[in-house]
């Protein structure tokens, strides 16, 4: 130990040892940094269950949101249950990441929450009962040896200033004797001098020795009380590390899904449902209910008889009550008045209302449980497919620019009846509460969750007067609908 104080280092050029005095101090302070440790780790875990959270709330938005635009789309068949998967998929796997996050705040995040609180005791003066501790055996150890090596310092420093003040009398001395203007008694002081030089020499280094010696003589103890209390400090900071080891295995347990026997079967399920998407099954499911494979109604020659008169359109059976003539209609007396669809325009056949009845039943429980979407969902399906399934379109073939089939005469000369009125009628706006196609032509076709608009109250039948967004009017049962708060 002796050798570490040499004449060439001083008090103030102290090396970065831990034996040297204070130089414990970085082990206190790691006490210190255990318990903001704690607290990094914490907000670290915190921080990841909230990416959890909103990444699984993401999820949950897309699959909902794209459910609805693929099932409204003109997609169909087995690439649509495909497609579909991707958004059981995404659900599924929100799922998980909610229990990931749960298993982060609830498990992780109180476990070193705790620990900490048993680990760390806060002292009613600031700063932690184990830090207080640690400073107070550190410096009882120290202290002793601390102050012998005051004293070598400075016994060294008397012996070093003894030996310059040697040096300097040796010096005069001779060059006094090259001096014949010194007188004897001048020559004889400096001689004495040096003398007394020499002498504070060895008194200095003999007190340096001594004191050094002591130091030496005390450096076994002092470093077995700076070991016991270093190896307190030691035991403590490794229970912190182990605990972290702890905790840092059991969030890579929670946050590690492929381990997790429902994910693996997620994308299983996945891949087998995709899989089963068949190409030639689609298109002949479209000939058959799309295209040339559907059944037709093909005109044949028929007698005319009187019960002809029960199938008129009705457009012509309005009541003389509405103000409306109509021309080029013959009328046989046994004909039997049918009710109104709309008191102001149209008249509803009862075979078209047991029709509508008996397929449409709104309190039967549907197949296509998404089809309901919101105001804000229907937006942006607008935005993402030109056309829709059941999408309606004209059935009537002419030969003129127009189209529309509501646009021309009839037959018996009858105006379009849903051409605008001329008296003003309060416009509603609606949203359709289930999926209705139009049996007749002058009836609209929607889906669960579309916007229309009422142009005209319910009449006796329950019907409305509606028109769509796409500009078509027609009429709808009053009861698929309910107005837009």
């Amino acid at each position: 130990m002796s050798g570490s104080y040499d004449d060439s280092v001083g008090v103030e050029v102290s090396s970065d040892s831990f034996w040297e005095v204070g130089n414990y101090k970085r082990t206190v302070k790691r006490i210190d940094d255990g318990h903001r440790l704690c607290n990094d780790l914490m907000n670290c875990i915190h921080e990841r269950a909230r990416i959890e959270k909103v990444y699984a709330q993401q999820l949950t938005e897309w699959a909902k949101r794209w459910k609805q635009l693929v099932e409204k789309g003109p997609q169909y068949g087995t690439v649509e249950r495909a497609w579909c998967a991707f958004m059981s998929e995404a659900e599924k796997v929100s799922e998980l990441h909610l229990e990931v996050k749960g298993s982060l705040m609830n498990e992780d995040f109180e476990k070193i929450k705790n620990w900490q609180k048993e680990a760390f005791h806060k002292q009613m003066m600031g700063g932690f009962k184990e830090t207080k501790e640690a400073e107070d055996g550190f410096r009882k150890a120290q202290k002793p040896w601390a102050k012998k090596l005051k004293e070598v310092e400075g016994a060294k420093k008397a012996y070093h200033a003894a030996c310059k003040e040697e040096k300097l009398a040796i010096s005069r001395e001779t060059n006094s004797k090259a001096d014949p203007a010194l007188n004897p008694e001048q020559l004889k002081k400096l001689q004495d001098k040096v003398e007394r030089s020499k002498q504070d020499v060895l008194k200095t280094k003999e007190k340096y020795e001594k004191s050094l010696k002591e130091l030496d003589n005390a450096t076994p103890q002092y470093m077995e009380n700076m070991e016991q209390v270093f190896e307190q400090c030691q035991q403590f900071e490794e229970k912190r590390l182990r605990f972290f080891r702890e905790v840092l295995l059991e969030v890579q347990k929670h946050l590690d899904l492929s381990n997790v026997a429902s994910y693996k079967n997620i994308y299983r399920e996945l891949e087998q449902n995709i899989k089963t998407a068949d190409a030639i099954e689609d298109l002949r499911w479209f000939r058959a209910n799309q295209g040339p494979g559907m059944s037709m109604n093909w005109p044949q020659f028929e007698e005319w008889s009187a019960d002809l008169n029960r199938t008129l359109s009705r457009r012509e059976k309005k009541k003389a009550s509405d103000g409306v003539t109509l021309t080029g209609i013959n009328q046989t007396g046994d004909q039997v008045s049918q009710p109104n669809k709309h008191s102001s325009s149209l008249s509803v056949p009862s075979n078209t209302m047991q029709s509508v009845q008996s397929s449409y039943n709104p309190f039967e429980d549907e197949e296509d449980t998404g089809s309901t979407v919101s105001e804000k969902e229907d937006n942006k399906m607008k935005n993402v497919s030109s056309c829709e399934k059941n999408q309606s379109y004209p059935t009537d073939w002419s030969d003129e620019e127009s189209n529309n089939p509501f646009s021309s005469t009839d037959a018996n000369g009858d105006t379009n009846p849903f051409d605008e009125d001329t008296s003003p009628a309060m416009e509603v706006r609606v949203r359709a509460l289930y999926d209705y196609e139009g049996q007749e032509q002058d009836e609209l076709s929607f889906k669960a969750g579309d916007e229309l608009t009422k142009m005209e109250n319910e009449d006796e039948q329950g019907w409305c007067k509606g028109r769509l967004d796409n500009g078509q009017v027609g009429l709808y049962p009053a009861n698929y609908v309910e107005p837009i708060q």
